[in-house]
């Protein structure tokens, strides 16, 4: 079954877009690491290979792997690209986290 992670079509774009320069890259790798105000935040890397213990989720052609570590976290995590005036960057909104800061968790590329 999967994770239940959904991409919107401005992050599939965004992923399809990158990853076109990238031959080498098959797709792009979601992490979390211990930091900020609430203590999580998610890493996004390119990736050339699915890791043993990786959840593979493919959306229109578009391969993203989450880190083991990572899967409870993203359960139910829409991920998002947003554009405007200042940056550019993929957001994770996540409706089951009720205890961040207000600062939200969003990366640049």
């Amino acid at each position: 079954e999967g994770l239940p992670q959904r991409k919107t079509p401005s992050a599939v774009q965004k992923i399809k877009q990158l990853l076109k320069d990238k031959p080498e890259h098959v797709g792009v790798k979601v992490g979390v690491r211990t930091r900020g105000c609430n203590g999580l935040s998610y890493t996004l890397e390119y990736t050339k290979s699915k890791g043993d213990s990786d959840e593979e989720v493919v959306q229109d052609g578009v391969r993203v792997f989450i880190e083991k570590k990572a899967q409870l976290t993203l359960l139910g995590t829409e991920m998002d690209y947003v554009e405007d005036k200042l940056s550019s960057e993929f957001v994770f909104n996540n409706p089951n986290i009720k205890g961040t800061c207000g600062c939200g968790e969003s990366f640049n590329i």
